[in-house]
This record gives structure tokens, sequence and C-alpha cells, in this order.
């Protein structure tokens, strides 16, 4: 495997510039959209009458039905073409909004969340694929995880900017919802679907592919194609001892990572005042966001460090996350809270390139969306693995022993990603 050239934003030819600014922008809008309704879900559903059983069904329909169709898409969109699927995620994404703007009927919630996991399984691996192909062809044996950390950053920052904005349209405009018989709430499920037409507009006339057969026949046969994708792609990660390792790694740095993202409300609301909690919680969620964007900011600065030894980084990355995840679960006051839990979100935007870009060095185009819906089958896995193991621990001690314990998975994906390191630097040789 050959050494890859440093990253020069100046040093690239316009188009590969141009390509990354389309593409920054893409991801911005996306995420704008779903964040839109991030910091106002939970609350959205309870304005309806859900109660958190009835909140974790619909949330577990949404989980279950992205992992089943994860692979099969991304197999399909290796077949017949990336756009034409993002653009059947886009009109998953809108009909989910407009079933869950609709009802207060538990059902036709339920299938509004699978048609949220459609989406999600739809969109995996698949503009990614796309992006990383086009900026190859435009910048050859290019390093290119900075090119992904720009993509990384424009990404959190449209998730931190839309659960910012979410979070203050119902107190803006919520008095207009309820004068026309709506949730208070619904003005920002109303937006994300006004963002998402926008999004597929976006994306029918500046991501540009070429073209491949798209017919009926051709998408029957991109379906029959799916499996022998999936058994290669599988194959490929057995095969591959890179992959192999990488994706073990991530499994376990998510089986630590994920309970931190879903448990930290509930661990810092106690520690503020409840006139302000709520308010202090949604700032905290923006901030979260904010700083991953940071962190995936620094990222191809803290490379240049390791000498863009990319699953260095990661191992380095990956022990510093675990070094702060032990000093948030000690923290009991609110101000040290926040500055770790910033901290700990700077590392996770640190980590998410280094990653990636092991991962496209070891796939080929025609494995790529596969390949990376496999890899988010396996972290997903890994997340709900983490998720009911902490939420036992938690149960029976604490929250803060479930993230000391957790902090062992990141130690244990230390050492899969510098067993990682040995064997892409004898590749290399």
């Amino acid at each position: 495997m050959a050494p890859e050239l440093e990253f020069s934003i100046a040093a690239l030819s316009v188009p590969a510039r141009r390509h990354i600014r389309v593409f920054q922008l893409h991801q911005f809008l996306d995420r704008f959209a779903m964040g839109l309704t991030v910091a106002v879900v939970a609350l959205a559903l309870t304005d309806r009458g859900m109660d958190l059983f009835q909140i974790s069904l619909l949330f577990g329909i949404y989980s279950l039905t992205a992992m089943a169709m994860e692979l099969p898409f991304g197999g399909l969109a290796d077949t017949i073409g990336r756009k034409p699927v993002f653009l059947t995620a886009i009109v998953a994404s809108f009909t989910s909004l407009a079933l869950f703007l609709s009802t207060s009927d538990f059902y036709v919630l339920a299938l509004s969340f699978a048609f949220i996991g459609f989406g999600r399984a739809l969109r995996s691996g698949t503009l990614d694929a796309w992006f990383i192909e086009t900026f190859k062809a435009a910048a050859p044996n290019v390093d290119v995880q900075p090119a992904l950390a720009k993509a990384q950053w424009a990404n959190a920052m449209g998730l931190a900017v839309g659960a910012v904005v979410g979070g203050l349209l119902p107190d803006l405009l919520g008095s207009l919802a309820e004068r026309l018989d709506a949730s208070v709430y619904d003005v920002s499920y109303a937006a994300s679907l006004t963002v998402m037409l926008g999004v597929f507009v976006y994306t029918l006339l500046f991501i540009v592919e070429t073209p491949r057969q798209l017919n009926p026949r051709a998408v029957m046969q991109g379906f029959a194609t799916v499996p022998s994708i999936i058994k290669d792609a599988g194959l490929l990660a057995v095969r591959h001892p890179a992959l192999s390792v990488l994706l073990a790694a991530l499994a376990f740095f998510l089986m630590a990572t994920n309970p931190i993202e879903v448990i930290w409300p509930t661990h810092a609301k106690p520690m503020l005042e409840e006139g302000y909690a709520n308010t202090v919680i949604g700032i905290l969620t923006a901030t979260f966001f904010f700083s991953i964007a940071v962190g995936a900011w620094l990222s191809p600065y803290v490379s240049r460090l390791f000498k863009r030894r990319h699953a260095v980084t990661l191992a380095a990355a990956f022990a510093c996350m675990a070094v702060v995840q032990i000093a948030l679960a000690l923290q009991d006051g609110i101000v040290g809270f926040v500055v770790v839990f910033i901290a700990y979100s700077v590392f996770l935007g640190i980590c998410e390139t280094p990653a990636s870009s092991v991962l496209h060095r070891c796939v080929e185009d025609r494995q790529r969306s596969t390949m990376l819906s496999l890899r988010s089958l396996i972290q997903q896995l890994g997340a709900a693995l983490g998720l009911i193991l902490a939420g036992a621990i938690a149960e029976v001690y604490s929250t803060p022993v479930a993230w000391t314990v957790g902090a062992v998975f990141l130690l244990v994906a230390v050492i899969l990603v510098g067993i990682l390191a040995r064997r892409l630097a004898a590749e290399i040789e």
C-alpha cells in the first residue's frame, strides 16, 4: 500500500475544492433538517399522549428497521447508484415527518418511526461513498482524512444549529401552532419537512454522479445482486485483517460511548436547579454537537502530530477518551461535568475521520457503500449491547459505575487499534 500525499486545500484542483464545498453544504443541510427534531422528539411524543414505554417501543421500531435494512440498501447503492438511493432516503424521511404531523395514534407513529429507520438505512454509506470516490478521482493518492474531517465538521454543525433552532421554534411560534389546533412542537417538525424538501432539490441539482441504468428491470437486477455483494463484503471483512480488527474496535468503541450519549441528561439534570434544568440540558445538547464539530476540525491537525498514521491517531484518541470517560464519571458538580463533557465530545469528533480513512483505504469502490453499511450495522449492535449493559449496571449500582466499566471497552478498542496500526505499517513497508 503506497503512502498517501499530504492534503493541502491550496494544492487541490478546482474540481476537488468545489467537490468538498458541495458536499459540506449538503451535509450541513441534511443534518440541519434532522437536528430540528432532535431536541423536541421526546417532548413531541409526550405531548401526543405517549408514555415512556410507548416512546421506547417507537425508538425500538426505528432501530430494528434500520438494522434490518442496512446491508441490503448499501448493496443496492453499490449497484444502481448512490444518488437515486439517497433521493429515496429523503422521500422516506419526508413521509415519516408527514405521518408524524398528521397523527397522535400510536400505530401511525410506529409507521412514522419505521420510515425514519428506512431512511437511515438508505442514507447509510450512499453519498459518503460517492464523496470518497469522486474526491479520489479529482485528487489521486491524496490523504482523504482532512477532506472527511471537513465533511464531518459540516455534519456536526448542521446537527448543532438544527438542535438550537428546533428548540427555539416551539417557544417562538408555538402560540401560532396552538391557534391552528396543533402541538407547539409541530413547528419544529414542519420546519424539518420544509428543509428536507430543500435537501431533495439540492441533491438533484448539485450531486453529480455518472448515470447508471435505472429502470424497473435494472432495479430488480440490483436487488438480485445484493446477496452476492453482501456476501463479498462480509468475506472481505473476514479475510482482510485490517478491516476485521477495525470493525471490532469500532464495536467496542460504541459499547463504551453510546451509553454516555443516551444517558447523560438523566445524570446531569439532578445537578441543576429545577427552574432552569431543561433549558441547560437543551443548551448542553447543542454544545455536544458543536464540540463534535470542533473535534472534526481539529482531527487533521491531530493526525499530523502522528505523521498521518491514522490508526495510531485513532488509538491515541481512544486512549484519551478512556481517561476522559472515567473523569466524567467522577464529576458530581455541574461545572466540572460540563467542562469534562465538552472535552469528551471534542474527542468524539476527533475519532470519526481517522477510522473512516482506514476503512476507505481498504475497500474498493464497488463495495464501498456495502462496507459502510456493514460498519454502521456493527456499530449499532455494539451501541445496543453497551446500552443494555450500562442500563443494567446503572440500575444495580449507579450511572458513574456504568460509565467507568464502559471505559474498559475503550481500552480494548485501544489494544485492537494498536494491532491494526502494526498491520498497516507492515503493509506500507
